[in-house]
């Protein structure tokens, strides 16, 4: 088959959207001939990463705006308007080589949301979109627990997801999706008001074979050391951190030799750090600001539990090097994390209201750190889960399954 695919975002050794761009490409590469659509500037990762594993049936073509035109993304300024602009200078790329390559199929992979459109969509062949995501929401009461900065954010979201399916070239790509898949049953909710009628909910996060088998060799940790948790990720007002963080100081006064991690950095870090003082937290709580992911992972190795309160996550990809590592996760009953986290994996709490929240992950807090034996059958659980269902490698065997159901008279047999 040849299939073209639209990856904005594409690049090795990342997480995240580039990760998810590159993880695709490889597993269709595995099966079909592809020709990936992307940005110029993932050039040089890419191509020192085929010097090292080839993919003889990859093809990339590099498309970019006029220079004049890339202020808008510095500094994420604008990102989502030149997004939308790239998609279309994309399709004139597209359109181009289809009248070369004659495509059985187009999938756009990235941006993995569901608000912005794929122009690839207008091309006469069949169109299979995401997974997408983004339509998830932080419950409306623990907005008062936001700051203002990240009111006006929520604001904003809402506002863009609310013109979107004004949007006729977002409803298009919806209507002519052979079929969709979306990273959260809300997101699938949105897509099928956007007209599309064939939807599947496909986690958007996954780990290489590599590395599950390196995050695999951590071990649970000695009963001799504090019961330490961690939680990693961009210090935002979504990953629900302050309540993580009152949490904790709830727990801790049971457990006083415990502590808590914060690995990452970003515009709520004052505002973490001042609440951390005015628990009395100084000392139990750490920031380790944004280090490389190598260490993010040799760190994650150091803790007992992952604590993941994000209030709206597509993703979550830190549940699931958490779970491969046998680390316990507790988590909202939100989004991506609560695809991942099992009641054999970690504990989910609902999210009703702040309060509620909070001593619910601090009960669970207290469930881990009094049971060690729980915390390992959890963390095998976890591992085996990961391996099981979130693995690139499965979740390419999957797609291509999906392939043949979309273009059943092309076969594939498996090159790598």
């Amino acid at each position: 088959m040849k299939v073209l695919v639209s990856a904005y975002a594409c690049e090795p050794g990342n997480g995240s959207e580039p990760g998810v761009g590159w993880n695709w490409v490889r597993q269709i590469a595995c099966f079909h001939d592809i020709w990936v659509i992307t940005r110029a500037n993932n050039r040089q990762p890419i191509e020192s990463a085929l010097v090292k594993e080839p993919l003889p049936n990859a093809h990339f073509v590099y498309f970019d705006l006029p220079r004049w035109m890339r202020f808008w993304k510095k500094r994420k300024r604008g990102v989502h308007a030149y997004y939308y602009l790239w998609q279309a200078g994309a399709y004139f790329v597209a359109r181009k080589l289809h009248h070369q390559m004659s495509f059985d199929l187009v999938h756009h992979v990235t941006f993995v949301n569901y608000w912005m459109p794929s122009f690839l969509a207008l091309l006469p062949v069949p169109f299979l979109w995401g997974p997408v995501g983004g339509g998830e929401s932080a419950p409306r009461s623990f907005m008062s627990t936001f700051s203002l900065r990240g009111k006006i954010y929520e604001v904003m979201r809402d506002l863009a997801r609310a013109i979107a399916h004004f949007d006729p070239f977002v409803r298009l790509a919806a209507r002519r999706a052979a079929l969709a898949f979306s990273t959260t049953q809300a997101t699938q909710n949105r897509l099928h008001a956007l007209g599309c009628q064939k939807v599947l909910v496909l986690s958007e996060a996954g780990l290489t074979g590599e590395e599950i088998r390196n995050l695999g060799t951590a071990s649970p940790r000695s009963n001799n050391h504090p019961f330490r948790l961690v939680s990693i990720g961009n210090l935002l007002h979504l990953k629900g951190f302050g309540l993580a963080m009152r949490a904790f100081a709830q727990f801790q006064s049971g457990f006083p030799a415990s502590e808590y991690w914060l690995i990452g950095e970003g515009p709520e870090r004052r505002r973490l750090e001042r609440l951390a003082g005015e628990l009395a937290l100084n000392g139990k709580v750490t920031f380790w600001g944004r280090i490389p992911r190598t260490r993010v992972l040799e760190k994650l190795a150091e803790c007992d539990v992952l604590v993941h309160p994000s209030l709206h996550d597509s993703g979550g990809w830190v549940c699931l090097e958490a779970m491969a590592a046998g680390c316990p996760v507790i988590c909202l009953n939100l989004g991506g994390p609560a695809i991942q986290v099992t009641e054999e994996t970690g504990i989910k709490v609902s999210a009703i209201s702040p309060k509620q929240v909070v001593a619910e992950l601090a009960a669970a807090m207290n469930q881990l750190a009094s049971d060690p034996a729980r915390r390992v059958k959890l963390g095998k659980s976890a591992r085996e889960r990961v391996g099981k269902h979130f693995a690139w490698e499965r979740k390419g065997d999957f797609l291509m399954g999906i392939y043949s159901t979309i273009v059943p008279a092309t076969g594939a047999r498996k090159t790598c």
